[in-house]
């Protein structure tokens, strides 16, 4: 296959996965994201220059998780290897839950997906199915890919599939982010191999319960949210982060770990009447507004005016997921 483009703009989702119960299944995509410029280059090599988050952290070279995404996208569908430029203006946390690895991933296959004569052959059960491979499970990369909440699972085959799942418009997602990072791998090496049957039924419950009170009841949130599988047994690795869950909690607050941690996400509500309002870059939300929720108050007292490093960050479901454009037919302006 030969490339169709050779410039494309990537929007790309920060996401929060498992929601409390919905360990490695559910997912929900958030209005904070990476924005990204790709070039394929006719010389070898590869030029990675990053702004915002990961900046002078993450490589510049052909080790760039968005680099090795794009380049398996390619190969997958036999289209050339090129030297790449990209530029990349980061705005989701690393190491904080928000589903960093699997943005930069999927911005890769869908960066790979503009670029190629035949985009439809990098379709979304092709894409998800090619970041599920690299991520190892698709609770991020599905709500990173197609936006809005999703369950994703395997087959016994090892196929891997996502479905939309409705979120009621009352409710608002604030992210707690800290200062501290922690890997995946630290957050999973501390969950045991099994678990009591009474902690999974109970589980099972809660996840149902989850995906009913997400679209059509979120005053039954607090319930659903309720977790046995994976955050108590992750308190030793970030006892501030399940300190603060278990404040926001005890103030009728629905508040998770986001995905392995350490921000904590606040599924709140939209105070009846209370407008959007520009945040005047504040939060750095990348849709640059707040409104009034039910948390306000909860969050204040929590913190009682000394942040400590930590960031909240008021954002919203982010319903369209990754896209790509190539930019023959835009002004060429740079992103940011």
């Amino acid at each position: 296959m030969r490339l169709g483009a050779d410039h494309v703009r990537v929007r790309v989702p920060a996401t929060s996965a498992n929601l409390g119960p919905g360990f490695d299944a559910l997912g929900v995509a958030l209005t904070l994201h990476d924005e990204l410029e790709v070039r394929a280059l006719g010389t070898s090599g590869v030029r990675v220059e990053v702004t915002g988050e990961g900046a002078g952290e993450v490589p510049d070279d052909e080790s760039h998780l968005v680099v090795q995404a794009l380049r398996a996208a390619l190969d997958h569908v036999g289209a050339p290897q090129t030297g790449l430029h990209l530029v990349c203006h980061n705005r989701i946390p690393h190491g904080r839950g928000l589903g960093s690895s699997a943005a930069a991933v999927v911005a890769g296959i869908v960066a790979a997906r503009a670029l190629v004569a035949e985009p439809e052959s990098l379709d979304d059960a092709v894409a998800l199915a090619l970041a599920t491979q690299m991520e190892g499970h698709p609770d991020n990369a599905a709500p990173a890919l197609l936006g809005g909440a999703t369950v994703a699972w395997t087959d016994a085959a090892g196929g891997v599939d996502a479905a939309r799942i409705a979120v009621h418009p009352d409710v608002v997602p604030v992210a707690v982010v800290p200062a501290t990072h922690l890997s995946t791998k630290a957050a999973r090496g501390v969950l045991p191999a099994t678990v009591p049957h009474g902690d999974a039924a109970f589980q099972a419950g809660r996840a149902a319960l989850l995906v009913e009170a997400l679209g059509r009841r979120p005053d039954l949130l607090l319930a659903a949210t309720e977790d046995r599988l994976h955050q108590q047994y992750r308190r030793p690795v970030m006892r501030h982060s399940m300190a603060l869950v278990d404040v926001l909690r005890a103030a009728g607050v629905p508040a998770v770990v986001s995905g392995a941690g350490p921000t904590v996400l606040a599924l709140a509500r939209r105070v009846p009447g209370a407008a959007e309002v520009p945040d005047g870059g504040r939060t750095g939300a990348g849709d640059g507004v707040v409104v009034a929720t039910d948390a306000d108050d909860a969050l204040r007292d929590a913190f009682g005016g000394v942040m400590g490093g930590w960031r909240i960050l008021p954002l919203a479901v982010d319903t369209i997921g990754a896209r790509a454009e190539r930019v023959a037919d835009l002004a060429d302006r740079p992103i940011g």
